[in-house]
């Protein structure tokens, strides 16, 4: 009897065990001294994300942003890593390992929205640690100065590459592709710069302060078009 109890005790500790080695490690609070920022670009290769009559397939538009998202912070003397540079596949696994194999980084992943209600329209920003709070709610500020921006709030969310991040890490969703007015928006390149330049903005004043970041001149050439007027932003259910 005694020796089955000790295997049963000993088989319990091996699970145990083996349960804590795949359980994500609590993510280090770097959101104050980051030197590396790694930038996902939503989606991509035979994942198109949603794809929409105004605004064409998300893959093109998040990689588009992320692209010149990683310009700009390379123009801020960040160093940047990005988890795709062209339209290949990468999946959610390969995208943690890439975050992951950085040394005092923070993560921020592009992407665009989708509703069957093409009046819903507006940005979100989501986390999952504590300690990406201020970085999510950062950033969703620095959004909310586009002219016709609609606040959809800051929330948290269970998306692998957010639970699973050694670092701070947030999901940024630009709008609807869905609306009309966002999904042309998305289209367009000075409206997608502009994106980029407040990402960019909120993520240099969270390692810098504010007043350190300077945007590029085109920038002030990019007035989006309003969104339809008239509808409620209701909650939307993205699956990232």
């Amino acid at each position: 009897m005694s020796r089955l109890i000790s295997r049963a005790l000993a088989f319990g500790l091996l699970t145990l065990l083996a349960a804590c080695a795949t359980a994500p490690k609590a993510a280090k609070n770097t959101s104050k001294t980051f030197t590396t920022v790694v930038v996902d670009a939503g989606h991509g290769g035979k994942d198109n994300g949603a794809y929409r009559r105004f605004g064409g397939a998300e893959k093109i538009a998040t990689l588009d942003v992320a692209q010149r998202l990683e310009r700009n912070l390379r123009e801020s003397e960040l160093k940047t890593v990005m988890t795709r540079s062209s339209d290949v596949f990468i999946s959610l696994d390969e995208r943690v390992a890439i975050e992951n194999s950085q040394k005092n980084a923070i993560f921020v992943s592009i992407h665009f929205n989708d509703s069957r209600r093409r009046g819903i329209h507006g940005f979100e920003t989501y986390y999952h640690s504590g300690n990406s709070s201020d970085l999510a709610n950062r950033i969703q500020s620095k959004l909310m100065t586009i002219p016709h921006s609609v606040n959809r709030g800051v929330h948290t969310a269970n998306f692998r590459v957010l639970r699973l991040a050694y670092y701070p890490a947030v999901l940024v969703e630009c709008g609807f592709l869905s609306n009309r007015s966002e999904g042309n928006n998305a289209r367009d390149a000075e409206y997608r710069e502009l994106l980029s330049e407040r990402i960019a903005e909120a993520i240099v004043e969270q390692r810098y302060g504010p007043g350190v970041y300077h945007a590029s001149p085109q920038v002030a050439a990019a007035q989006p078009q309003p969104a339809n007027a008239g509808h409620e932003p209701a909650p939307a259910a993205p699956q990232h």
